[in-house]
């Protein structure tokens, strides 16, 4: 499967627009697979470097998990206020407390602007923003979460570190 909606300016980006690999996540942050790879994106962002262009995208399976669509809610309002990246991260370290409540702790712990935030939150202002995302992801063929893919092709390799880098390695244009 391909990645049917490329990536643009309105996706959650970290590392060079031009870096030679772009490794594309859909995510769900009450998922607990994609809590479990959390940690090794993390570790690849950080080996390969400049190499990278990594990319979220809110895939909230809330059928399964009631607090994923607040939380991807959560993180587009703190990306209005420029901190998406650290609610993203926030939101998969404390996984387990998720909920109304956990929202509203990290935004204050990340200095938001509470009145801005809580009305986001309280109108669904992001709600259409994480409904497009989720809908790219079904176009694409995503069917759980999380789901890759590396330069448009979607990777259904083991989810470790090894691997994937492995898989990201091989994609380096030579």
């Amino acid at each position: 499967m391909s990645l049917t909606v490329p990536v643009s300016a309105d996706d959650h980006m970290q590392g060079p627009a031009a870096a030679p690999l772009t490794l594309v996540e859909y995510g769900d942050y009450e998922c607990p697979y994609c809590g479990a790879a959390y940690p090794l994106v993390k570790a690849i962002v950080k080996r390969l470097g400049p190499k990278l262009r990594f990319v979220f995208r809110n895939m909230p399976l809330k059928q399964m998990h009631p607090n994923a669509e607040l939380a991807a809610e959560a993180a587009e309002a703190a990306a209005t206020q420029g901190k998406f990246w650290e609610m993203h991260d926030a939101l998969y370290e404390h996984q387990s407390e998720l909920g109304a409540d956990l929202v509203r702790k990290l935004a204050q712990r990340l200095s938001l602007d509470a009145p801005q935030f809580e009305s986001d939150l309280v109108s669904r202002k992001y709600r259409e923003r994480v409904k497009r995302d989720f809908m790219s992801g079904v176009r694409s063929g995503v069917a759980g979460t999380p789901t890759f893919f590396i330069n448009g092709e979607r990777y259904d390799g083991e989810l470790d570190e090894q691997s994937l880098t492995a898989a990201l390695q091989q994609k380096i244009p030579h």
